[in-house]
């Protein structure tokens, strides 16, 4: 649903703006209302409510005897925010992500097929140069294409 790459910057009242062919995506299904939480690689996840509900469902069922399940959840769950952007698609990211993603300024909204991820400019394009060479690599290790 949410593809592609888009260099955005926080606003002087700390604002981040959708991109427009995402806010159209929203508009489209009737998505009003976010879940931005702690991602992976240090972005921040950003899910519409209906992917929200489904990635909860699949981690109601991860034991909470076991210490990693206990503690990715903490995080996880524990560093949810729910926003709902303006008209003009702006919402405020929590202070606690923007740390955690080291956001200050620059950002890379990056579409993920059913999440949308939010990305320290700088911390994205290391990210892009040390694995775009590995890219087919990854993908053969991976992928079973017929």
């Amino acid at each position: 649903m949410f593809y592609g790459e888009y260099d955005h910057s926080i606003d002087r009242k700390g604002r981040l703006i959708l991109p427009s062919r995402f806010r159209e995506i929203a508009r489209e299904n009737n998505i009003e209302r976010f879940f931005l939480t702690r991602g992976l690689d240090k972005c921040i996840f950003m899910f519409s409510e209906h992917e929200w509900a489904t990635q909860e469902q699949k981690f109601k069922t991860m034991s909470f005897t076991k210490k990693e399940s206990r503690s990715f959840n903490r995080m996880f769950f524990a560093g949810a925010a729910d926003i709902v952007p303006d008209r003009q698609g702006r919402f405020i990211i929590p202070s606690y992500l923007k740390e955690f993603s080291g956001i200050v300024k620059d950002v890379m909204v990056v579409g993920v097929s059913s999440r949308i991820e939010l990305w320290d400019k700088k911390t994205w394009e290391d990210f892009y140069r040390t694995t775009r060479d590995s890219f087919e690599q990854i993908a053969e290790n991976i992928l079973e294409i017929s």
